[in-house]
């Protein structure tokens, strides 16, 4: 049971689900970006370089964020949950993943397999990649990011799932890791802090020198959980916080929330500005802009969360589909496929190419995906959530209402 003093759940997290929503837009721009320049066209040439980098190039930092997002939330909330992670029950919490993570998967994955046997283009897998049943096996024993490192690229539907492969093998070690660490007398949490800490050490390194090539340092398992690890601190150095009643003050808060914004910028947009541009080669060459991203981005989870304001009303839509990213994610490429190639009739019917035309095509991709993976969450995968939780443990009285 939650001990006392650890307080009681409250509403979402909009700061959150703002994070969420600007990082879900960045992937499926993103690869609204990639199925055009393989066509031929590429973006780059008809928007100003700042605007085009922004709106185009961050998917895998939309990503990372998202990891550094999830790492924070699972283990904040396990923290309500059970009052502690010492507490912490593995079936509860791999029942709590498992109801969250696997009607949609398995219905995609459903739906990729039927496609796959029909010989759709764009959803057939080479043989030269992988078969059908090594696809499924590596979907289903979240080692598919690791598949395509070795053997390349799936078709983008498939592909989407190599983030969510790092993520839950992540998730499927936390549990027992809290049982053996944190229940040793007085060192406990000083060693699960410390792997922790070891995992976002090893993360550069996952992506540059244990990497054989581009695409191994992309998938890595090693790249992916440093962002995760990261989050997890990031909730345990909070909750310290806020159980201790040593907070900053409002005032403070808010002013680290934008030095981290800053700081995801500035790990991603300097490279033109001559007086920093050494550094920033020296960064990018170790692969540290990710980390400083991810730092960034904790630094904005903290000072917002820790807070505790409701969001403005400006940000709506964003924090509406920062709540839909799981929905969307999975299911966007279907949209990002179908609009790029009717783009692509039209232009070439008409015979007035497609130009700037290529921003509308995208923002329409985003609009179609948003409101497909609304339809997916309302008629769905939060219905099977529900349903698949049950009645709920006692050790989830005090839980956030936050699906994730």
């Amino acid at each position: 049971m939650p001990q006392t003093g650890v307080p009681p759940a409250t509403q979402r997290f909009d700061s959150v689900d703002v994070l969420r929503g600007i990082s879900i837009a960045a992937v499926v721009l993103h690869h609204c970006y990639i199925r055009f320049v393989i066509a031929g066209h590429d973006l780059g040439h008809v928007l100003p370089q700042a605007l085009w980098r922004i709106l185009f190039l961050n998917g895998g930092n939309g990503v990372t964020v998202f990891f550094a997002v999830s790492g924070f939330l699972i283990t904040y909330i396990s923290l309500r949950r059970f009052g502690s992670l010492t507490h912490l029950k593995p079936r509860v919490f791999y029942r709590i993943r498992f109801a969250r993570i696997a009607p949609l998967l398995l219905a995609l994955l459903a739906l990729l397999s039927i496609l796959h046997l029909l010989h759709i283009n764009a959803f057939y897998i080479s043989p030269k990649r992988a078969t059908l049943p090594q696809a499924l096996i590596a979907a289903l024993t979240f080692h598919l990011n690791w598949l395509e490192a070795k053997r390349g690229y799936l078709p983008a539907n498939w592909d989407v799932l190599w983030s969510l492969s790092i993520e839950e093998m992540f998730y499927l070690f936390f549990p027992l890791a809290c049982l053996l660490l944190l229940r040793i007398r007085r060192v406990g949490m000083l060693l699960f802090c410390l792997l922790l800490t070891t995992l976002i050490v090893l993360a550069p390194l996952g992506r540059t020198l244990w990497a054989a090539n581009e695409l191994e340092a992309e998938k890595s398992y090693l790249g992916g959980m440093g962002a995760i690890a990261m989050g997890c601190l990031t909730a345990l150095l909070l909750q310290r916080w806020q159980m201790r009643r040593t907070l900053p003050s409002p005032t403070k808060l808010l002013a680290l929330a934008w030095s981290g914004g800053a700081l995801m910028l500035f790990a991603e947009m300097p490279f033109r500005v001559t007086a920093i541009r050494p550094f920033m080669h020296w960064i990018a060459v170790r692969d540290l802009d990710d980390s400083l991203l991810t730092f960034g981005a904790c630094m904005v989870i903290f000072g917002l969360v820790a807070r505790n304001r409701a969001g403005s009303q400006w940000v709506v839509p964003i924090r509406w589909l920062g709540r839909l990213s799981y929905e969307v994610y999975l299911t966007h490429e279907f949209f990002v496929i179908g609009v790029t190639l009717l783009a692509l009739h039209i232009g070439h019917t008409t015979g007035k190419g497609l130009g700037r035309g290529m921003v509308a095509w995208s923002l329409f991709t985003l609009l179609l995906s948003s409101a497909f993976g609304w339809l997916v969450a309302t008629c769905f995968s939060e219905p099977m959530n529900r349903r698949l939780r049950g009645a709920p443990h006692p050790a989830e009285l005090t839980s956030l209402p936050d699906r994730r």
